[in-house]
């Protein structure tokens, strides 16, 4: 693929394999992700789609293959090379993560205290800013033991976005939370998607949540891409691995096209 190819998009996986313990995670996984839209990729637990986010983060490499962020490939990267174009990647975790000695304000500070400014004037106008955004101005001052799953993912979302990056990856991000929250989440991913102009990468088995929130989707199964397309597509597929998943999680029913309201975008 060229330079030129890379710059309209903002992540490309090509033919990337990852083993572990002898067995390989991934086999030949090829996706690309257009800057701007909200791609997620679903599958059942264990099929890779975790493996496939820690290697679009850079976190680990893959035996075989390529991952390009914007027109750099980072594969065979140093850790030095890596860090700037780290930088332009936000991960929000499944769990959160938040540091429990820390404050939600210090939380949310931590890397823009390291990698944009140390002026305190500087810092807290971003903090203010990206707790805003996210709904949780005013928690400030309280410890991530104080706050609920589905607080706790919103300021992981802050932290995230406080770096300014051009891609958000999301690990599970409804995982553990009540329908409600979990609609909750699901605007806020697509709110922050637009109103940021950032790519979002959603990894997820939640199929309602999916189907809500992306604009294409890919459907690991056994380490391997076997559909990739528009929701309307996916639920049109004929392959019968997609078809018992879509039933299994409620979006066909018998053969038919169960109804599903989209958010709107």
């Amino acid at each position: 693929m060229t330079e030129q190819s890379g710059a309209q998009s903002a992540v490309r996986v090509v033919d990337v394999w990852y083993e572990v313990d002898s067995r390989w995670v991934l086999k030949g996984v090829s996706l690309e992700v257009r800057a701007g839209e909200i791609f997620a990729i679903m599958g059942p637990s264990g099929c890779g789609k975790t493996t496939l986010l820690k290697l679009v983060g850079g976190l680990i490499k893959p035996q075989r293959g390529e991952i390009w962020i914007g027109d750099v490939e980072i594969s065979r990267l140093s850790e030095t090379a890596l860090t700037p174009v780290r930088k332009q990647v936000g991960l929000v975790f499944q769990y959160a993560a938040l540091f429990d000695s820390l404050t939600v304000y210090d939380n949310v500070a931590f890397g823009v205290r390291r990698h944009i400014t140390r002026r305190e004037e500087e810092v807290a106008k971003i903090v203010r800013q990206r707790l805003e955004m996210v709904g949780m101005a005013g928690t400030e001052k309280l410890y991530p033991a104080q706050l609920s799953g589905g607080m706790q993912k919103r300021v992981g979302l802050a932290r995230a976005l406080a770096m300014n990056p051009r891609i958000v990856l999301y690990d599970e991000p409804t995982a553990g939370l009540d329908p409600i929250m979990a609609e909750t989440i699901d605007r806020l991913i697509v709110d922050t998607t637009r109103r940021l102009k950032v790519t979002s990468l959603v990894v997820s088995h939640d199929i309602i949540s999916v189907f809500h929130i992306a604009d294409r989707v890919a459907m690991l199964h056994e380490g391997q891409i076997v559909a990739c397309g528009s929701p309307e597509e996916l639920r049109a597929d004929t392959n019968p691995v997609v078809r018992r998943f879509l039933q299994a999680g409620g979006i066909i029913r018998d053969g038919q096209t169960a109804v599903i309201q989209e958010h709107d975008r």
